[in-house]
């Protein structure tokens, strides 16, 4: 966990640590003229992304505004964080995705439903602090796993091609997909737009200030769809079916899903991922400004009365987003009516212009996706973290290895086992001391925290020394003896003490073994 101070940053969507810390005060005239603008600054990234992330999901277009929608006012206007903004996040997309695939779209709302509940009652039960207990190594593999799926899965999207279902395959047919699409004027026009909306996002931030003053995504986005227009490229757009039609209340039937284990399983992989990946992000918006902390276990409910209502709607899952909420913070917001304000524009801009979602490529979705997803994978913290602490990096690359290879849950639960049997093993760390003079008895000194983990090389050294001599074992530097080397080191002495009484003398700070 040494490495927890200085990567916290990166939760979420994997944004670079903030600005010079930005104060919070209270509400008033004043806080109002910086609230809204930096409302419309998150308003303009949110777009694209939550358009983005409902359709690499396989939901309608809406339904990633809905949750945006819900993410602003409603959970914007709970205690918890308070500038951090919430929304459908990149992090959930693959696993969303596997959820519409295998039970259906009526099945997402009562899931997302059940996730909210979960989050409420663990944030009652004040178990939001528990989270910040996480591995980081577990999170970021966990996300760096979701990155290298999505990636994958939306590199097939950016020709139109259909993605295979396992990420190991996703990756496999890659070459042969861009070939394909390299030879066909359809899926080649689609890849060079998309191809071309990554180059806008990858230099944007190398343009002046004032051109920066407009999102990136946005202006990918924006810039794809006028390439689009103007070029009539045989593109995919956006399919629009209207706020409220794509809106679904689950019926009592959804509710028997509940039943199916897979289903249990997502739901829990769905609290797991939102609830670590909100308080992380809440971690690292903290360290962005200097007003109020999170109270992490409102925070938490927060994220699950956001969840619960989005199930409610039959919308996508929430959670705190970094991208977002850095942008908040860095567009000068000082309370959390610049995120309720966001959840506004959004609103109005779903119920008045639905049809502009018409006109969006979904090559450049897809771009702004991988994207996305590349900033997931944590490639320049690889480098010194291997050099300093090389055990992390092998938790990191097992969990991602296994998210992709497997799936999301078993992913997460196989890094989370490596974290505890690595931290076990550190916590074990003893040291075996043998002064042997070559005369009289030979002193052998146990310090540290003597586990079963260590039994084997603690035996190993003292079944090597003389047999023929006495030995005088201290005890006295052990802060923890378990059972099991309890027992084995009654049996060596007794065994090295057979050829006369006392060959082996014990001292410890309770006295005998």
């Amino acid at each position: 966990m040494n490495t927890l101070k200085g990567r916290v940053s990166r939760p979420g969507s994997a944004g670079p640590p903030g600005p010079a810390p930005t104060p919070v005060t209270g509400p008033g005239l004043s806080a109002l003229r910086q609230d809204l603008p930096a409302s419309l600054v998150v308003f303009l990234v949110a777009l694209p992304l939550c358009v983005g992330v409902a359709v690499a999901s396989g939901v309608p277009a809406e339904l990633g505004l809905v949750t945006g929608i819900v993410g602003g006012i409603v959970v914007g206007a709970l205690p918890g964080s308070s500038l951090q903004v919430s929304g459908p996040a990149a992090g959930l997309t693959v696993l969303v995705l596997e959820a519409v695939r295998a039970y259906g779209l009526a099945a997402l709302g009562v899931i997302v439903l059940a996730t909210g509940l979960l989050q409420l009652l663990m944030g009652a039960l004040r178990w939001g602090r528990w989270f910040r207990a996480i591995s980081v190594s577990v999170v970021e593999g966990m996300l760096a796993g979701i990155g290298l799926v999505l990636i994958a899965g939306q590199l097939y999207s950016l020709t139109g091609a259909e993605a295979p279902a396992a990420g190991l395959d996703k990756i496999a047919g890659l070459p042969g997909m861009l070939i394909e699409a390299l030879g066909s004027p359809g899926p080649r026009a689609s890849l060079l737009l998309g191809a071309g909306t990554i180059a806008v996002l990858v230099l944007w931030k190398r343009l002046p200030k004032k051109v920066r003053a407009v999102p990136a995504p946005l202006a990918a986005v924006a810039l794809a769809t006028l390439a689009s227009a103007a070029l009539s490229l045989p593109v995919a757009k956006v399919e629009v079916r209207g706020l409220l039609d794509s809106v679904r209340l689950p019926g009592a039937d959804d509710f028997a899903s509940l039943v199916s284990v897979g289903v249990l399983g997502t739901v829990l992989a769905f609290t797991l991922i939102a609830s670590a990946e909100s308080l992380f992000s809440a971690a690292a918006v903290d360290r962005m400004h200097e007003g109020r902390r999170t109270d992490y276990d409102k925070e938490l409910m927060a994220q699950g009365v956001g969840n619960t209502v989005c199930g409610i709607l039959g919308a996508l899952p929430m959670t705190a987003v970094i991208v977002r909420s850095a942008a908040n913070v860095q567009a000068g917001a000082r309370t959390k009516a610049s995120r309720v304000m966001h959840g506004v524009w959004l609103l109005l801009f779903a119920a008045l212009l639905p049809g502009a979602l018409a006109l969006i490529p979904l090559p450049a979705l897809a771009a702004v996706l991988v994207h996305a997803g590349g900033k997931l994978v944590p490639l320049r913290s690889l480098p010194p973290l291997w050099r300093d602490h090389r055990g992390e990096v092998v938790i990191l690359g097992v969990t991602a290895v296994s998210i992709v290879a497997i799936s999301m849950f078993e992913g997460v639960l196989i890094g989370l086992a490596l974290a505890v049997a690595k931290t076990a093993w550190e916590a074990s760390h003893v040291r075996l001391e043998v002064q042997d003079t070559g005369r009289g008895p030979v002193r052998a000194r146990l310090s540290g925290n003597a586990t079963f983990l260590r039994l084997p090389r603690i035996l190993d050294t003292l079944e090597s020394l003389p047999s023929d001599r006495p030995i005088e074992l201290d005890l006295a530097g052990l802060h923890h003896l378990d059972h099991a080397c309890r027992t084995a080191l009654e049996n060596w002495s007794a065994r090295h003490s057979a050829c006369g009484p006392e060959r082996v003398t014990v001292t410890s700070t309770g006295g005998r073994i």
